[in-house]
């Protein structure tokens, strides 16, 4: 029993995998508050001051090489001070490996642009600035993206009503379209919640069959 258990202490440790490996590396870059392996891939929680010197560092870092941000999003999360968390998702063409990197902000916190480091950006900005209200700092094109000329208010908070706020119809009389308060009638607001083929209880043709 001694003999395995000495045997057992003089073997040398596992090596580390890759992913333990990059999310070493990416501990190490400014601004890095905690690096964690979830479903199979490196994520980074990093503070929103440092998230220009941050993405520039693994876009140039020889062991992370991160040329393309496939996407940047927003999470809400309405009972936490900073209730969005802004998200990151980047890959490594090269090396074959992506990371995802989350900073958080409320309101009225402006984050840090990174379209200067990836031009693409603007579109994900602009889509996180329309559907929940994520200020995004030295970006010169902040417009909405997916919701209406005019649109009121950030439609994926979780404070936005599903029904919105105004609704869309053509006027024939005035030959256009136009805005209207949300009306909603007593047929909708009242659910039995069955799906169709529950709530059919009989089908064309059972009347054929009960006749036989």
């Amino acid at each position: 029993m001694a003999d395995e258990t000495a045997a057992a202490e003089a073997a040398p440790a596992p090596a580390p995998t890759a992913l333990e490996v990059l999310a070493a590396t990416v501990a190490t870059l400014p601004g890095v508050t905690a690096t964690l392996i979830q479903n199979g891939e490196v994520v980074a929680l990093a503070g929103r001051d440092s998230v220009v010197p941050l993405m520039t560092a693994l876009r140039d870092h020889a062991d992370c090489a991160f040329e393309q941000v496939m996407d940047i999003c927003g999470v809400d999360w309405p009972q936490r001070a900073e209730r969005f968390d802004v998200v990151y998702n980047l890959l490594s063409v090269s090396l074959n490996q992506r990371v995802r990197v989350i900073v958080t902000t409320d309101e009225t916190a402006p984050v840090p642009s990174v379209h200067r480091i990836w031009p693409v950006a603007t579109w994900w900005e602009r889509e996180a600035w329309d559907l929940y209200g994520i200020i995004f700092s030295d970006q010169p094109d902040l417009r909405r993206i997916l919701t209406d000329y005019g649109f009121e208010g950030h439609p994926l908070r979780k404070d936005f009503p599903l029904t919105g706020y105004v609704e869309v119809r053509y006027d024939p009389e005035r030959g256009q379209v136009i805005y209207e308060p949300v009306k909603l009638v007593q047929d909708f607001r009242n659910f039995d919640f069955l799906s169709p083929w529950e709530a059919m209880t009989t089908l064309p043709g059972d009347e054929k069959v009960g006749g036989k």
